[in-house]
C-alpha cells in the first residue's frame, strides 16, 4: 500500500466527515466539499480518524489509496483553514480591483479584462498590484490563479505580466548586433 495512503487523517474540531454510498462529504466552518469514492479503496471513520485501505493488490488500487487520502486531507484542511494563492502584477499601469464577484484587471490591453469568480472563491486586492485568491477547495483556488495568470503570463525580456508571488522569472539577455 502507498506510504501516503497508510497515514490516517485526524479530523480537527469544527470539521465533520461523513460517508455516503458514492461520496465522502467534509463539512466545516468554511464550507462543504464532496469527493467521489473509488471502488478499489475502502474508507473508515473511527473516533475522529479517517483511514484508507486497499481492497485488492492492483497497482491502480495502491495509487488511488494515496491519491484519495491526499485529496480528503486537502478537503479537511480547506474547510477548516482554507487555501490562498497570491499573485503579483508587474508592469507599468498593471492593476487589479475586485468589484462584487468579478476581478477587473488592467493588463496593458486596449480593454479591461473582467474575470468572473466561481462560487466559493473570494479575491482581495490589498494593493493594486497584488491579488489574493482564497477558498476552501485547493484545486479550484489553484485553477482560478492559473486562469488569471494566463491572461498575461510573465514575459522573459522585461518580466512584465501576472506571476505567482513565489515565482522567479529568469530574464533573458536581449539580442546584440
Amino acid at each position: 500500500m502507498s506510504r501516503i495512503g497508510k497515514a490516517p487523517i485526524t479530523i480537527p474540531k469544527g470539521a465533520e466527515v461523513t460517508l455516503n454510498d458514492e461520496a465522502i462529504v467534509v463539512k466545516g466552518p468554511l464550507g462543504t466539499l464532496t469527493q467521489a469514492r473509488h471502488d478499489k479503496v475502502g474508507v473508515k471513520i473511527d473516533n475522529g480518524v479517517v483511514s484508507f485501505e486497499v481492497k485488492d493488490d492492483s497497482r491502480e488500487a495502491n495509487a488511488m489509496s494515496g491519491t484519495l487520502r491526499a485529496v480528503v486531507n486537502n478537503m479537511v484542511n480547506g474547510v477548516t483553514k482554507g487555501f490562498e494563492k497570491k499573485l503579483t502584477l508587474v508592469g507599468v499601469g498593471y492593476k487589479a480591483q475586485v468589484q462584487g464577484n468579478a476581478l477587473n484587471l488592467a493588463l496593458g490591453f486596449s480593454h479591461p479584462v473582467v474575470y468572473a469568480l466561481p462560487a466559493g472563491i473570494k479575491a482581495e486586492t490589498p494593493q493594486p498590484t497584488e491579488i489574493l485568491i482564497k477558498g476552501a477547495d485547493r484545486q479550484v483556488v489553484g485553477q482560478v490563479a492559473a486562469e488569471v495568470r494566463a491572461f498575461r503570463p510573465p514575459e522573459p525580456y522585461k518580466g512584465k505580466g501576472v506571476r505567482y508571488a513565489d515565482e522567479r522569472v529568469i530574464i533573458k539577455e536581449t539580442k546584440k548586433k
